[in-house]
């Protein structure tokens, strides 16, 4: 008889409760050391390396696309003090290689360019007002201010004439603050700066709102602006076609903005109710060397207005058969937007530094006791002297050329603002490369890096997009 205590061949599930498994001591079976069955651990282990490999592949592929992308990125700072050029610039590049984007901006132009007109109307207004208040011999001017000179001749019949015209456009001139605030958002800079100013953006909102009548934020003072100035556009023809207007600007007594005079001859056109703003007329030339220049006559490329913070504008360009993505970084040139960028543009590929030559008669809204050339050689002492921005290239960009050539035709000297200029010659071509020996001995005192430094005379009229890009692709040196 068998023994009781041996029991035949037993199941596992006999003896082991289902879900029970062999301890880690137990010897493999003969089909897991065969092969024809795989420890549950093992089977994981590789299942977990393959999706490793898979996680680390797509890192190296991401990170090999991100050094690709920079090395095709051109992170460009556009500096300079305000007024200085730098928006109008990226509007060239703008226009020039990406003029859709341009032209669907179009509507949010409209009551900028209207608020320029405004704002050239109210200071001739109040030049006149000024001018009228004094008399001949009253010494209402301190001799010592270059700029002074007595009283003008008017006729009583010339008097009254403007008179008239200044009652007739007094209620378009008195929108002006409300379509600045408009315009701006409600932003308000201190120190009694007055304009537009604006962040990144305020097209596709200032856009959006004349699209949408149901907007939250209708556009009412740019609406009563629109219909006050196409009521006073013939008063405003007037008014910038007198004799007395035009003396007085002969005589320097009346200074508007660079463009002022470009949109009070287009007044007509301007104040039409269908009016949108036009881009995009170039006209091609040939300068010296292998850069193509062109001639701009735009709406867009004329309108002033200032930056605040840092707006930033995108283009594909080519350099050399390789596609770049450009990025434009235009940086708001007033004194106390200054030092707040500087952290964020170290690995900046270059730096061009606007220096408008032509405002060597003028001084900061800021500051009225600070030259505007003095202000534009401080602010480039700070910049070629800042460790962060050393690896950067250094465009110099000495701008308005046009504008300087015309004041130095009328006759305003610039020993009279720059008392070191002392006895030199008034011609163009001994002012700039005044100037120019000026900024370029900073660059020597200041830049201890040992970078070149790329020096363009430039002109508001001209565009510099393609001197720029070319610049950049050869790398030569001023020296």
């Amino acid at each position: 008889m068998a023994d009781a205590s041996v029991a035949g061949p037993v199941r596992p599930s006999q003896h082991m409760h289902p879900g029970h498994t062999r301890s880690a001591s137990a010897p493999p079976s003969v089909l897991e050391e065969s092969g024809i069955l795989l420890p549950a651990n093992r089977f994981y282990n590789e299942e977990s390396q393959r999706i490793n490999d898979r996680i680390d592949e797509e890192l190296r592929k991401e990170s090999q696309r991100r050094k690709e992308a920079k090395r095709k990125e051109i992170k460009v700072m556009l500096l300079g003090q305000a007024e200085s050029g730098k928006s109008t610039l990226q509007k060239q590049f703008q226009l020039y290689y990406a003029s859709q984007t341009l032209d669907s901006e179009k509507p949010s132009w409209k009551p900028v360019v209207h608020f320029n007109i405004i704002k050239a109307v109210k200071t001739i207004v109040e030049e006149l007002e000024w001018e009228f208040s004094r008399s001949p011999g009253s010494g209402s001017a301190s001799a010592d201010d270059p700029d002074f000179s007595e009283p003008i001749d008017v006729s009583e019949a010339e008097r009254e004439d403007l008179f008239s015209i200044r009652s007739r456009v007094l209620p378009l001139i008195a929108l002006q603050d409300a379509l600045a605030s408009e315009l701006s958002g409600g932003v308000s800079i201190s120190g009694g700066r007055t304009g537009v100013f604006v962040r990144a953006g305020w097209q596709g909102l200032l856009s959006t709102a004349s699209r949408n009548w149901t907007s939250t934020k209708p556009q009412v003072v740019a609406n009563m602006a629109a219909k006050a100035l196409n009521e006073t556009q013939e008063d405003i023809s007037l008014l910038w076609r007198h004799p007395v207007v035009k003396r007085m600007i002969t005589l320097r007594k009346i200074r508007l903005e660079e463009s002022a005079p470009f949109f009070l001859d287009n007044i007509v056109r301007i104040s039409e109710p269908d009016y949108i703003p036009n881009t995009g007329k170039l006209r091609s030339t040939w300068s010296r060397g292998p850069s193509m220049l062109m001639t701009i006559t735009d709406d867009v490329l004329n309108v002033r207005l200032q930056t605040l913070g840092v707006i930033e504008h995108s283009f594909p360009i080519n350099l050399g058969g390789m596609m770049y993505e450009w990025r434009l970084y235009d940086v708001g040139g007033a004194r106390g937007q200054r030092h707040a960028w500087i952290p964020y543009f170290d690995d900046a590929t270059a730096i061009i530094f606007l220096a408008p030559i032509s405002a060597f008669d003028q001084y900061l809204e800021e500051d009225a006791r600070v030259n505007r050339i003095d202000d534009s050689l401080q602010l480039f002492t700070a910049v070629c002297s800042n460790k962060l921005l050393k690896k950067a290239h250094l465009v110099l960009m000495l701008n308005k050329t046009d504008l300087l050539q015309a004041k130095l035709k009328a006759g305003i000297h610039v020993k009279k603002y720059i008392t070191s200029y002392g006895q030199r010659s008034n011609k163009y071509e001994e002012v700039s490369s005044y100037f120019r020996a000026h900024f370029v001995q900073v660059h020597k005192r200041k830049d201890t890096s040992g970078r070149a430094l790329y020096v363009h005379f430039t002109s508001m009229l001209v565009s510099s997009v393609y001197l720029i890009v070319i610049r950049m692709q050869s790398q030569t040196p001023h020296e």
